[in-house]
């Protein structure tokens, strides 16, 4: 069996601190990916009203695919048949799949989760399903992503503790065997190398989550993501979990918080140490008719934007403040036009992407405490 150490290498370096917040670079066989990093998410193959170019003309590095969604349709052998995920997409970059796990967790009342893996009905035809950590790996392998997420048990925020413990173990024993078929496959998918990341588990219990860093640092991965969090937990809970995991894991691996994209809370994660961070958020919000700003959240169906000739945002470059009113993007929500979703989407992309590329700026420059006091006071 081979090593952790000769699989194929993405190196991660930590160019520079500022408190607990980390500025780094990941190379990967499909380039640099610069951290931190908001990874806009991709679920079914492709980030809903974005093109792929975009994408790249936003300034994203990294896109997030769903292992579930993608394996039950069209499946992961079509993917591979029709020249990986990349080529699907139309995505040069690095991709990331997630494991499903999140997914089988918000099914939690029709999945049925043993020492095996866990058996659910698929939401498109009802069948019956049975997700191993085998079966991930070999999917994600189908699929061709650059970076691949080990099989976890998430359980809810208000789970009680021995739940939550069981979680732990389980958790472990799945990443041993993600990492075994992984190795097995000699750290290669159909597209190419693959980075495998685990996934620290533990609810807000300080005792569990370091239970289970210890562990998956014992079976060794390149990096880990800190899971189990934004699923209905206190938000002072989880930023003082998010802060006390980060500080457990190795300085020199990579670190991903699964599952947040508003701007306060990520900043707030990268102000604990995080490299990486997705979530459905920015384009959601988008697609209800929400835009991002430095001064919060604007909601265009409200009556106060329909004459305005403002834009979104003096100062943002996206397409839909270059040339577009408040007024003009309202009509367009409102009348459920396809460019008035397009326009806020690039829009909240815009916004994070440029955020989290000036807090990067600014951990360099080894000023991120006074640039993060001045954005969450900002307005």
């Amino acid at each position: 069996m081979r090593t952790l150490d000769s699989l194929p290498d993405f190196p991660f370096t930590v160019e520079a601190k500022d408190g607990a917040a980390r500025a780094g670079l990941l190379q990967t066989p499909r380039g640099t990916v610069r951290t931190p990093c908001f990874m806009p998410v991709g679920t079914k193959g492709t980030v809903k009203a974005m093109t792929p170019e975009r994408l790249r003309a936003v300034g994203a590095q990294v896109i997030l695919a769903n292992t579930y969604h993608l394996a039950l349709r069209p499946g992961s052998e079509v993917v591979m048949k029709l020249g990986g995920l990349h080529r699907f997409m139309q995505w040069e970059g690095p991709i990331l799949t997630d494991s499903g796990g999140y997914q089988v967790f918000s099914l939690q009342d029709s999945a049925r989760v043993t020492e095996a893996g866990v058996e659910f009905r698929s939401v498109y035809d009802g069948s019956r399903q049975f997700f191993t950590p085998e079966r991930v790996m070999a999917e994600q392998a189908a699929l061709g992503a650059d970076l691949v997420m080990c099989l976890d048990q998430c359980p809810p925020g208000d789970a009680p503790e021995a739940q939550v413990a069981e979680a732990v173990e389980r958790t472990t024993a799945w990443a041993r065997r993600c990492k075994q078929a992984h190795q097995a496959r000699n750290g290669l998918g159909s597209d190419g190398p693959q980075m495998l990341l685990g996934i620290v588990q533990g609810g807000v219990i300080p005792r569990l989550r370091q239970q289970s860093a210890a562990q998956l640092m014992d079976i060794g991965f390149p990096g880990y993501a800190i899971g189990g969090l934004s699923v209905g937990e206190d938000r002072q809970a989880m930023l003082e979990t998010t802060e006390f995991t980060a500080s457990l894991l190795p300085e020199d691996r990579l670190r991903y918080f699964m599952g947040i994209g508003d701007p306060r809370g990520v900043l707030e994660v990268i102000a604990r140490g995080v490299d990486l961070f997705d979530c459905v958020l920015p384009t959601r919000t988008a697609r209800m008719g929400t835009a991002f700003t430095k001064c919060g959240k604007i909601n265009l169906r409200n009556a106060e934007h329909a004459l305005s000739d403002a834009p979104l945002e003096e100062d943002c470059p996206c397409t839909a403040c270059k040339g577009f009113s408040r007024g003009a993007i309202r009509h367009f929500v409102l009348q459920k036009e396809i460019l008035g979703l397009m326009l806020l989407t690039e829009h909240n992309l815009v916004h994070l992407i440029r955020l989290v590329e000036a807090a990067r700026q600014a951990i360099l420059a080894g000023r991120f405490q006074a640039f993060l006091k001045a954005r969450l006071n900002a307005c």
